[in-house]
């Protein structure tokens, strides 16, 4: 069965200059006014406010999507990407670039969507990406969890922890911000990863771990870093992890122990990751646009 998958692109996004100007100015009149319209019926949404216009629930509509275009095939062929804060032009760039691909199935956003996590930064950057002809999940960044930003990750986005299966390979997608939580929720968390391995055992054989932030990397709670490691080493047919946050392209053993970290680089430096898994294992190639 074959699917066309299109999303209508949103007819406005500001550039660049005019929403750093825009979130500026929303700080700003926030710490003014916050004080005055105490109480007041009249106060209009502030940059944190988390009612969201337009769609919600992304990654469960999209993991849809991608379990019924990619089953049955033989080479699945995805794009990484990640940390497009700030940088909205060259994200448009991206999505432009991808579209005139006719050989990807689906892209995963590494994470940090926003700088602040301001609402209207989460909004931007769906708008764009919604522009993407194929679908598309995103992870929650260390700059996702600022402010209220949690709170407008899960309304637009959905759960920080949640996998899905493309093809009998689970991508098993984490937060590991636990700097951004203090340390006091359960970030990562076991529990969740100790169900996926079991949860669906029979619709897989090999599994992609994504996380934003790797062990041993300033967010991460490297207090547990080796538990983690046992955990992701868990997972059946385990062929190698994606990871964001530190802007550059790098590839890593962090356990010398045979398990792949590949660092996907920023938006800023113009590049994504394609992956095309095979039957017989993958390749990883570093794409500039």
């Amino acid at each position: 069965m074959e699917i066309s998958y299109m999303r209508k692109k949103h007819n406005f996004v500001p550039k660049l200059q005019d929403r750093q100007f825009m979130i500026r100015c929303y700080l700003i009149v926030l710490c003014i006014i916050s004080g005055l319209l105490t109480g007041c019926d009249m106060i209009d949404y502030h940059p944190y406010d988390v009612r969201i216009k337009g769609e919600r629930n992304i990654n469960a509509h999209n993991i849809e999507a991608i379990e019924t275009m990619c089953q049955d095939k033989d080479t699945l062929r995805f794009v990484a990407m990640s940390d497009s804060q700030r940088w909205y032009d060259e994200t448009e760039d991206f999505v432009e670039a991808l579209n005139r691909r006719n050989d990807i199935d689906f892209v995963i956003h590494g994470g940090d969507l926003s700088d602040f996590g301001v609402t209207d930064e989460f909004l931007w950057q769906r708008d764009i990406m919604n522009g993407l002809k194929v679908p598309y999940v995103a992870l929650i960044g260390n700059h996702d969890c600022l402010g209220t930003g949690r709170e407008a990750f899960r309304a637009i986005f959905g759960e920080t922890d949640f996998s899905f299966i493309a093809n009998r390979i689970k991508f098993v997608c984490l937060n590991t911000n636990a700097l951004e939580y203090d340390y006091s929720d359960p970030i990562p968390d076991f529990d969740f990863m100790g169900n996926e391995i079991s949860a669906r055992k029979d619709e897989y054989d090999r599994t992609v771990v994504c996380m934003h932030a790797r062990p041993y990397s300033d967010v991460f709670n490297n207090n547990v870093a080796k538990v983690f490691q046992t955990y992701v080493k868990s997972f059946p047919g385990l062929l190698f992890c994606t990871v964001a946050h530190e802007h550059h392209v790098a590839e890593m053993d962090l356990f010398n122990d045979g398990v792949m970290y590949y660092m996907t680089g920023c938006m800023k430096y113009r590049n994504y990751t394609l992956y095309t898994i095979t039957a017989d294992g993958y390749e990883r190639e570093v794409v500039y646009f």
